[in-house]
């Protein structure tokens, strides 16, 4: 097992933003190899023609097309760990004092040959070729690229009100139980499905942004709102009689996380989205996406107090207790907790926590936010009741969560638990402070998985069971199977499902991902990913049996993802 994740751990960039089997950027579609789909990082939503150029005289020579060759490289392969400005995030920093003073032969083997921390072989593996290499060594020695602002006239430019608030039903205009539709995420496709969790049958196909991300409910279960990493918003009416668009807007370049108001009084009335660039978020009309207010991240870093021009906004949760969002900044390692009460005279918490902040979810009470700051090893526990932090908890090797999993141990009483992206440690935290105080906000077991390269981890209440995904393991055998828990009997072990073997298909990584569970918490859905040009499927196993109910195949299922359970989502049930 040490084998497989050192292994592991040299062959994929470290890095919560790797799902990806191809490249489409600009509408450019680039296989990638099986082996580089472990550890690709995805490609920036920033198309590299809007950059201004930065070719100095400090640096190597080159021409403009070597410039612009270079840049279209780093902004598919490196800008979703380095980062835009190459101030550094999962990936090192690349900034001109470093890669001058290293020089163009130290930058090529480097590039050529990778790194056990982490950094892909791009020559040895065939990706890039020795002339690539050689004007990306020249390219990194030259000033970031600086891609265009995004402010309230662009964003309204973009913004379209397709059917507005009079205009839609006053009443459910279907027959579907929109508690259990799924939005499924047709990540190549720039599509989501919406798929009836009862007959399993594809209810609409929609257009969306490029790559999406996630979906998320309005409070009252109406709406949906899709957020791809190009930062289009889509809003999508589930009353009407064919669930569709009824608002978009593009809020940046590049985007990853979407919320609405769920505090009591505020409910569907305000939508806020975060972006990676510009590094921003905005706070919008809940009914209509309207952009009322934009807030920048941009400032100083926790710990050594350094000016960061790049601090992306990850993953953004409504608070239960106060008309708050709470929002993760990705390289400061700061929790904002933006207060809706007065959107004209905002007032923001800002809470230090550690870097790089990116995803998390509620501990089950929804008083307690806990957030992976991955780079850093910790799980920050913040009480969204008191509104400061409770704790970090250690949490090895790269914690990745998803929205992780509550329940009650049998031993240390409620617990959160998440896998992780470099071992198979599956880290379990206690959670109640009240009645067992010595668990509280400490690592009660570590459990063992299949390995590392785990995404997401899920339960649900009704439940005995504790799934976990491995799709960016290196092995196939992890990558396309399951891995469920006993959780009254955790020192069992796991069980092994062969997920992506019972959806029968052809060729294709097929890397299963993304456990959900439908309303009744008696199912559980997969993810079967494979390229844009195979065949993928979804697969539906009896959580109680632990057997196959249904494989969901149709040709319109291209590259599935994350699926998001309406009920479970409104309710944060995890």
């Amino acid at each position: 097992m040490l084998e497989r994740n050192l292994t592991l751990f040299r062959a994929i960039i470290i890095t919560v933003t790797t799902l990806t089997l191809t490249i489409t950027i600009t509408g450019h579609t680039k296989p990638a190899s099986e082996e580089g789909a472990a550890y690709e990082g995805s490609p920036s939503g920033i198309d590299p023609a809007d950059t201004k150029n930065m070719i100095t005289s400090e640096g190597p020579a080159m021409t403009v097309t070597a410039f612009n060759d270079s840049k279209k490289i780093f902004f598919e392969r490196c800008a979703g760990c380095h980062g835009v400005l190459r101030k550094g995030a999962t990936g090192k920093p690349l900034t001109t004092d470093i890669t001058r003073a290293r020089g163009s032969a130290a930058l090529k083997a480097f590039i050529t040959y990778g790194s056990p921390a982490g950094m892909p072989n791009w020559g040895t593996s065939g990706a890039l070729t020795e002339k690539e290499i050689d004007n990306m060594a020249n390219y990194l020695q030259h000033e970031p690229p600086v891609p265009p602002e995004w402010g309230l006239k662009e964003m309204k430019d973009s913004w379209k009100l397709i059917v507005p608030v009079a205009k839609r039903p006053k009443k459910k205009m279907n027959n579907y139980n929109i508690d259990n539709i799924f939005s499924v995420t047709l990540r190549d496709a720039g599509q989501i499905a919406l798929i009836d969790g009862d007959t399993k049958n594809i209810i609409n196909i929609i257009d969306t942004g490029y790559a999406v991300h996630i979906s998320r409910m309005s409070s009252s279960g109406r709406y949906l709102y899709v957020i791809g990493r190009d930062a289009r918003i889509n809003m999508i009416d589930l009353w009407m009689k064919t669930p569709d668009n009824v608002a978009t807007i593009k809020v940046g370049l590049e985007a990853r996380s979407v919320e609405t108001s769920k505090y009591k009084g505020y409910e569907d009335k305000y939508a806020i989205a975060g972006t990676y660039w510009p590094p921003q978020y905005t706070i919008m009309d809940g009914y209509t996406l309207e952009p009322l207010t934009i807030s920048s991240t941009r400032g100083m870093t926790v710990g050594t107090q350094e000016y960061h021009p790049e601090p992306r906004v990850a993953a953004i949760l409504a608070s239960h207790e106060n008309p708050e969002f709470m929002v993760n900044v990705k390289e400061t390692g700061k929790v904002l907790l933006v207060n809706y009460k007065d959107i004209e005279n905002m007032t923001v918490t800002t809470i230090p926590t550690a870097q790089y902040l990116h995803d998390g979810g509620w501990d089950s009470t929804h008083r307690y936010y806990m957030t992976a700051a991955n780079k850093s090893n910790k799980i920050a526990v913040i009480d969204s009741k008191e509104r400061k932090l409770e704790a970090l908890v250690d949490a090895t090797e790269i914690p990745h969560p998803g929205r992780g999993a509550n329940f009650i141990h049998p031993e240390y009483g409620p617990v959160w638990a998440t896998s992780a992206l470099g071992n198979d440690n599956i880290t379990l935290i206690g959670t109640d402070p009240k009645k067992h105080k010595k668990n509280a906000w400490k690592p009660v077991e570590v459990l063992h998985g299949q390995g590392g390269g785990s995404l997401f981890i899920k339960t649900h209440p009704k439940s005995k069971n504790l799934w976990i995904d491995t799709p960016l393991n290196p092995d196939t055998a992890a990558s396309q199977s399951i891995a469920v828990f006993d959780i009254s009997n955790l020192k069992k072990g796991y069980e092994v499902l062969p997920i992506a073997e019972w959806a029968g298909l052809g060729a294709g990584p097929k890397r299963v991902v993304q456990p959900e569970y439908n309303k009744a918490g008696d199912e559980v859905w997969f993810s079967v990913w494979s390229g844009s040009s195979e065949e993928s499927a979804l697969v539906v196993v009896d959580d109680k049996t632990r057997k196959l109910k249904k494989v969901i195949r149709d040709k319109r299922l291209i590259t599935p993802t994350g699926k998001f359970n309406v009920h479970n989502t409104v309710h944060d049930i995890y």
